[in-house]
């Protein structure tokens, strides 16, 4: 149990697409995993195209395994597959230039 003896988690789950950010507020059982917490959240059902095992997630910009437990307070990010590899992207920009 969490300190103080509460048996669950405010947590939030965040997720950006180009067009829109959504944050959604939910309280989840302690011991909860991030991958449990995401699938509660019900966004996956919202963003079918969401693959867990391909995209990196996250606690407020630290990269975090889907069997980490979050704390109250925390907000789990799930992050978008980079479109361009950083390395591939300087490289083009340095032969434009």
């Amino acid at each position: 149990m969490e300190p103080g003896g509460n048996a669950s988690v405010a947590i939030r789950v965040a997720y950006s697409t180009r067009e829109e950010q959504v944050i959604i507020e939910l309280s989840v059982p302690h011991g909860t995993t991030i991958q449990e917490a995401i699938q509660r959240s019900g966004i996956l059902n919202r963003y079918p195209d969401i693959d867990l095992r391909r995209q990196g997630v996250g606690v407020f910009g630290q990269a975090r395994a889907l069997d980490y437990c979050p704390r109250t307070g925390d907000r789990i990010e799930i992050y978008r597959p980079l479109v361009l590899d950083p390395k591939e992207a300087r490289r083009k920009r340095k032969k434009s230039i």
